[in-house]
């Protein structure tokens, strides 16, 4: 990546955007390429110019901001989300961060968070940061592991694994990008502190969270690779 970080803002308001933008553009390692008053709109721009960083907006007219960052995952691997609300409930931090969100912040933060959020999200570690109420901070500390904490997305992915297929082959069946599948992969083994593919669905089975009556029977030949 370039010594600048380039940044698409999404938020309907156009007077607070604006500012935001101008606030931005005062940093002399941020570049503003990019502004959008909706989801949709965003991530036509992000395929355009593919930034370093998508600063959304939760509350946006048109699609939610949840299918905004889906899109933007799939369409845009490259590019992380840094999420600007004034909603931090407990349930909504939790599901963005299970789409790999790079951070979540609430509009109270500062600006020296907000600046530090987007720089950390362009790190080498590619830090998650979080400035939300002391709430929703405690719940998405205590997020729960196991085979009954995987995401809906994520069964589904395990289930073509289950079936032997490679990540090439459940992407396509999934009309999602590969990358997208290796993502879904990497937080199916955390979650359930397997060590490989077969280990996944051994534990996964054991719990009853995907199909037992799937057959193996050319699981060996076709173990791709995370």
């Amino acid at each position: 990546m370039s010594d600048q970080i380039r940044i698409l803002v999404a938020d309907d308001h156009t007077i607070l955007r604006q500012a935001l933008c101008d606030s931005l553009r005062s940093e002399p390692d941020l570049e503003i390429v990019a502004e959008a008053g909706d989801g949709q709109y965003a991530v036509e721009l992000a395929v355009q110019h593919q930034p370093d960083i998508a600063l959304l907006d939760v509350e946006m007219p048109g699609q939610k901001t949840l299918t905004t960052v889906t899109q933007l995952r799939e369409r845009c691997p490259d590019t992380s989300t840094v999420i600007l609300t004034m909603h931090d409930s407990p349930g909504l931090v939790q599901e963005f961060l299970e789409l790999g969100i790079s951070g979540f912040l609430h509009k109270s933060a500062t600006r020296a968070t907000l600046i530090s959020a987007i720089r950390a999200a362009c790190s080498a570690d590619q830090q998650v940061t979080m400035s939300v109420s002391r709430k929703s901070l405690k719940v998405s500390r205590q997020k729960p592991t196991g085979p009954g904490a995987l995401s809906n997305r994520e069964i589904e992915v395990l289930n073509h694994v289950a079936a032997a297929r490679s990540n090439r082959q459940t992407a396509a069946s999934m009309g999602i990008a590969e990358g997208t599948v290796k993502r879904h992969m990497r937080n199916i083994f955390e979650k359930l502190d397997a060590v490989s593919r077969i280990d996944a669905v051994n534990k996964a089975m054991a719990a009853s969270v995907i199909r037992t009556d799937t057959s193996h029977t050319s699981w060996h030949a076709n173990n791709a690779a995370v």
